[in-house]
């Protein structure tokens, strides 16, 4: 049995098991996907302390590091249940293995959100995208179109604009949600353009079912408008990865873990940490300042049993 299990090894997972380390814990990290998470698709960072600017998958490298020369254990699998069975007594059961702990940190982040509109599915691959870091390169000397309008948004065009030839920036709203810095810095690129109030209709594919246009519609005066591009990168927003551990705790409406600064939920030796915690402000900073104070309070925990 492990005295920590933490799982996602995002910013938040990482720190929390290099603090749980630190207090004398022992330390499996379970992670399904990606280590570093969705900084890892991040082609730039440059609001973390001491690192003026680092690629996110370089920053989650030096992270993966430190967490593993302090003697953390890494599994890449899937969590598909986590259960208390006594006081100190969590089983976690993962699509081939099930493993045993006094503690639990959640730490998964959130997925990428789709909008939903019909043919999105079957074109991921064909031209539309949600990691501009991971597909940009496609699209090498094309136009394309990035729909979103915060700080995810604004990075992928950055990175896109480097290799592209025009980026098409559409919002569904009037107004910009990402930092003033970043919005400047994009639309003081030449090959950058944006246009406010357009709501996605429809995708337009050639006979290979590949992307050749999108359809918007303004919401302000019901017109339409036409983008011809074969790349389409799409960032709105994220969905916490919360299902695994519904039945522990309390969830908002927008399916995040209901818990305070203090990473607590209402299941005594469950802590959740990261994106897929209910709070105003994601950024790396804060994923790893919740990921510090959710292994203080595990280890504090386990030295109480």
């Amino acid at each position: 049995m492990y005295d920590v299990i933490i799982v996602g090894a995002g910013p938040a997972g990482m720190t929390a098991a290099t603090y749980a380390l630190r207090s004398g814990k022992t330390v499996l990290v379970i992670e399904g996907e990606t280590i570093g998470g969705q900084m890892s698709n991040s082609p730039r960072i440059e609001n973390f302390p001491t690192v003026k600017a680092s690629s996110g998958s370089d920053l989650a490298d030096k992270m993966f590091e430190q967490m593993s020369e302090f003697g953390a254990e890494l599994e890449l699998d899937k969590v598909l249940s986590v259960e208390k069975r006594g006081e100190k007594d969590f089983l976690v059961k993962c699509e081939y293995n099930t493993y045993n702990s006094k503690a639990v940190i959640w730490a998964t982040g959130a997925k990428h959100r789709h909008i939903g509109v019909e043919g999105e599915e079957e074109l991921i691959g064909k031209g539309v995208s949600y990691c501009a870091l991971c597909d940009g390169a496609f699209f090498t000397g094309e136009d394309v179109v990035m729909i979103g309008d915060a700080n995810t948004a604004l990075s992928y065009t950055m990175f896109l604009s480097n290799c592209c030839k025009h980026v098409y920036i559409c919002t569904l709203f009037d107004r910009w949600f990402g930092e003033k810095a970043m919005v400047d810095a994009v639309l003081a690129r030449e090959n950058v353009s944006y246009e406010h109030n357009l709501s996605l209709q429809k995708f337009l594919t050639d006979d290979q079912g590949t992307l050749k246009g999108l359809v918007f519609r303004n919401t302000k005066d019901g017109s339409e408008r036409r983008y011809d591009v074969k790349g389409c990168f799409i960032a709105v927003g994220q969905i916490p990865c919360n299902d695994a551990i519904k039945d522990l705790v309390d969830l908002d409406k927008g399916g995040y873990v209901l818990a305070g600064e203090d990473t607590l939920t209402k299941t005594p030796g469950l802590f959740v940490a990261g994106d897929c915690r209910s709070k105003r402000i994601r950024q790396v900073t804060t994923a790893a300042a919740d990921g510090s104070v959710a292994a203080i309070a595990a280890a504090n925990y386990i030295d109480t049993l």
